[in-house]
């Protein structure tokens, strides 16, 4: 990745997970022989062009003191907030000083284990030449149904020109906090931060991801997410 820009990346972790239906946010659970928010962090731990990891975690997490333990000092812990918007932006308030606002941010989802390297490599190459930045995605392959208030189906979605929005997403630092603090203002919530570019204007490019990158998101996620990382690896994770 030698002709790639340096980038920071910026991963919001302060979701409490109440839709996963268990006591531990699904971002701290077990996963092979380390949680799903440190394999969601590896890709980048062992990448020279990454200058330094911003980790919005939930104030008083008990956790905390474990993972600044194990992980590299390149780690900056922030406190995050109620939403997503909340925790990217009191992250890239930890970059003012060290980073300008031309250089780029990578978003990535703590609850995303997967992310190849041949992924994050299109992502980098792609995202560098677009002025308003690029995101990991993925053409939508099923037939979509919209449905009904009495759970029948309504129509048929023509799935021509749809995609699903992965991560990481890649922005200018600038840009970006300008899009979180406008939407912020506006009594908006982004989905994603691509939205919040959307809003203002900026088309980011969608760059093709392999289907691996998977996003924990029910209990049955976490055995995939252990066989694509041992299918990987050729064993063990």
């Amino acid at each position: 990745m030698s002709s790639l820009t340096p980038y920071w990346l910026l991963m919001p972790a302060a979701g409490t997970g109440s839709r996963f239906g268990g006591p531990i946010p699904k971002q701290h659970l077990p996963l092979a022989d380390a949680t799903v928010l440190e394999y969601s962090l590896r890709p980048f731990l062992t990448d020279s062009l990454c200058r330094g990891v911003v980790l919005a975690m939930a104030e008083g997490d008990e956790r905390r003191s474990a993972l600044r333990a194990t992980l590299p000092p390149s780690v900056c812990f922030v406190d995050g907030g109620a939403e997503r918007v909340d925790s990217v932006l009191a992250a890239l308030d930890a970059l003012k000083g060290l980073a300008a606002d031309e250089e780029w941010v990578l978003v990535h989802d703590a609850v995303r284990p997967c992310l190849a390297a041949s992924d994050l490599k299109r992502l980098l190459q792609a995202g560098q030449t677009s002025a308003d930045g690029a995101l990991l995605a993925a053409p939508v392959a099923d037939t979509l149904k919209r449905g009904g208030d009495d759970g029948s189906v309504a129509s048929t979605v023509p799935r021509a020109g749809l995609w699903r929005a992965l991560t990481p997403q890649m922005f200018r630092i600038g840009a970006l906090r300008r899009a979180l603090l406008l939407a912020r203002q506006g009594g908006r919530v982004p989905t994603d931060e691509a939205e919040a570019m959307e809003w203002q204007g900026a088309r980011p490019l969608l760059v093709a991801a392999g289907q691996s990158n998977i996003k924990i998101t029910t209990v049955d996620d976490l055995p995939l997410a252990a066989a694509i990382l041992i299918a990987r690896t050729g064993g063990a994770p």
